[in-house]
């Protein structure tokens, strides 16, 4: 494994919090793919049918110590040839309508269980960008590396309406490279210097109550 070399006094999280952190996605997701298994199945289903394509949608993302792995998802859009684009606006002419009910449920994401059962992701952590953005962190900032990447966080809850404010841009690539992503950058730095166990609750209470 490629480990990310970061300054030995940057504050990160610490192995054990590690073992620990680990310990309660292992738990967490096993009781989440018992439960959502069916929805996961009957939206996999719907999702081959609406789409014409194999319903589970597989994407390169960036994981722990800038290491690539396959996230997991609903497929909610259709092939355009004519959009060539990472960035996803709330009215790309890719996604189809009932995409659009999985994406507003977050249904689409159920199966990132899988992701986190496995360990390439955890419940909470920066959102797993495609490369392109994460990887190419410099300095301090790649202590983000140092964690696995999360279903959500303090990032995902302040963009939970990324789609629809890079929808009024005029360049949304553009707004997306230049506002949206340094901010991340400094959330999920402040995530991780700060990380404890009842900061990870209360992301997952905000993200479940959609507060």
């Amino acid at each position: 494994m490629n480990v990310v070399s970061v300054r030995p006094n940057l504050k990160k999280i610490k192995g054990y919090q590690m073992v620990f952190k680990r310990s309660f996605d292992i738990c967490i997701s096993a009781i989440g793919l018992l439960f959502a298994g069916a929805v996961i199945l009957l939206a996999y289903i719907a999702a081959s049918i609406d789409t014409g394509k194999n319903g589970f949608f597989t994407q390169t993302r960036v994981g722990r110590d800038g290491k690539l792995f396959k996230a997991i998802k609903i497929r909610t859009m259709r092939i355009d040839p004519s959009v060539n684009t990472d960035v996803t606006t709330d009215n790309d002419p890719r996604i189809t309508r009932l995409g659009r009910f999985f994406r507003k449920t977050k249904i689409d994401e159920f199966p990132q269980l899988i992701n986190v059962f496995l360990g390439y992701m955890s419940f909470v952590g920066p959102r797993p960008d495609v490369p392109g953005f994460a990887d190419k962190l410099e300095g301090d900032d790649r202590v983000i590396l140092t964690v696995k990447p999360g279903i959500t966080g303090p990032a995902t809850l302040k963009y939970k309406e990324e789609e629809e404010i890079l929808a009024r841009q005029d360049d949304p690539e553009k707004y997306n490279a230049e506002v949206i992503f340094p901010d991340k950058v400094r959330l999920n730095r402040e995530y991780v210097e700060n990380w404890s166990f009842w900061k990870d609750m209360g992301y997952i209470w905000k993200t479940v109550s959609r507060k």
